[in-house]
């Protein structure tokens, strides 16, 4: 713990060292390890739920059409129509499951100076793991849940997309299982510094599109090629993020170095952030809850969205800057990083599923005359509580004014139903989304099955990862 805090307060320390804690801290965290069940069965489902979508699915399979790698089977993306029962190298597999699991926005974040979702490491893990376990290695799923750059370091600030972390976090993780020493581990880690990283652009207006949603994936076949480049012998660069002139920091960061704000450790996973009800940009969450109270006061009263003449949204600067679009929103990605498309539906319709953000959901007129009206204002406080660790707050507050003066009493949500401090209430909601989630590919008994086996934390840690896989390929 004295090395860690003496890193923490010793920001210009080389990366080799970053990299020497990271891959030695061990975590024992009860908590951390419970967070990460409930993150591997919600990830699970929100990839079953991806599939449902065919702009999702047309993304998969192998680069050439039929490619059949023996005596490889990857999770969930077989046997979802004639002809597709792919057998996928570890790298293909890694792009294919990660691009399921990031494809709706519905699996787990983190928020700081920069966002993210911890989960999306799981295309990289998952597919190395089964990779393994097929060739004869005793992996479970304990050790596929077994890190905080994301904290200070606003990568979102330069232009760049928080998916360099995806990356560089999978390629520590399967690293060491693929069973690379410490300093093969860290050369890889510099590769994926060195790596091409990609531009923030497809999440912004007029350029927001589907690479997005596969963004994350892309990032887990990297991470796993760099890591079995390295393994072959593939040698690492070490001053990769401080070289005068040709390094991280001074190409792409601006010339600052990285800072932390606590140790490595459990404190993410911890912490983590759950999208339970709502498959939105999470920053909006709270936002959209609010959004569900007033579609109910506004029918209590007799009222539609005709009536309204505003809605302001007190929110966090982070939001402001990212997701308050005007204007046209050209598809599916655009509208589920727009905040007031996604105040918008639920006040019209009383929902917001993966289904509202579809070209033919968004052609009812009522919703863009309605975003017309809303607009979004900063609150410092929640601004400040967001980065604040021991509250992570995501704040928002509906102020909605009717065309007859009336204004209706501010609705303001701080945590949202996924936070650490609504846990327990929000566990049982999270094992319903993944049942429901699960009920759109197997039958009942092969649901009780999955249900079954993900339930019991004892045995479930146990399983050999091979078995979880099988769960999910269709009978």
């Amino acid at each position: 713990m004295e090395e860690n805090l003496r890193c923490v307060q010793n920001q210009t320390r080389s990366y080799r060292t970053l990299l020497i804690i990271f891959t030695t801290t061990k975590i024992d965290s009860p908590l951390a390890f419970e967070t990460a069940r409930l993150c591997l069965i919600d990830t699970i489902g929100c990839g079953l739920e991806g599939l449902r979508f065919p702009e999702c699915t047309k993304l998969l399979g192998p680069v050439v059409e039929g490619t059949i790698v023996p005596n490889e089977l990857i999770l969930l993306v077989r046997n979802q129509g004639p002809g597709t029962n792919y057998q996928l190298d570890p790298i293909r597999g890694a792009f294919n499951i990660g691009t399921i699991i990031r494809w709706l926005d519905f699996n787990d974040c983190f928020l700081a100076a920069e966002w993210g979702h911890p989960s999306d490491n799981l295309g990289a893990i998952l597919a190395v793991a089964d990779h393994l376990a097929r060739q004869g290695q005793p992996l479970t799923v304990h050790d596929i849940l077994e890190g905080c750059l994301a904290l200070l370091n606003s990568y979102n600030r330069v232009g760049l997309d928080h998916v360099v972390l995806v990356k560089v976090a999978s390629t520590a993780v399967v690293s060491k299982m693929l069973g690379l020493n410490r300093d093969q581990t860290i050369d890889a880690v510099s590769q994926a510094w060195v790596d091409g990283q990609s531009l923030r652009t497809y999440r912004h207006a007029p350029n927001t599109g589907p690479r997005k949603s596969w963004a994350a994936g892309d990032a887990c076949s990297r991470a796993v090629n760099l890591a079995l480049l390295v393994k072959k012998g593939e040698k690492g660069l070490p001053s990769v993020l401080t070289a005068k002139t040709w390094g991280f920091y001074d190409v792409l960061f601006k010339g600052k170095p990285f800072e932390f704000q606590i140790p490595y450790g459990s404190y993410v996973m911890e912490n983590v952030l759950f999208k339970i009800s709502y498959p939105a940009e999470f920053h909006a969450q709270t936002a959209v809850e609010g959004a569900h109270i007033i579609h109910a006061k506004l029918k209590e009263m007799g009222k539609t969205v005709e009536d309204i003449k505003s809605v302001r949204i007190r929110t966090q600067e982070a939001a402001v800057r990212i997701i308050d679009k005007q204007g046209p929103l050209d598809n599916f990605a655009d509208r589920d990083h727009a905040i007031n498309y996604m105040v918008a539906y639920p006040l019209i319709f009383g929902e917001l599923t993966s289904d509202s953000y579809t070209d033919a959901s968004a052609a009812d007129p009522r919703i863009d005359a309605l975003r017309a009206k809303i607009f979004c204002v900063e609150d410092k406080r929640f601004s400040v509580d967001y980065h604040d660790p021991a509250k992570r707050s995501i704040g928002n507050a509906l102020l909605v004014e009717l065309n007859d003066g009336t204004v209706l009493d501010e609705v303001e949500v701080e945590y949202p139903v996924g936070h650490k401090r609504r846990r327990e209430e929000g566990t049982p909601l999270l094992i319903n989304k993944f049942k429901r989630h699960i009920s759109h590919h197997f039958d009942a008994s092969h649901q009780q099955k999955i249900l079954d086996t993900v339930s019991d934390a004892t045995s479930f840690a146990k399983l050999p990862v091979d078995q979880f896989t099988d769960l999910f390929v269709k009978p």
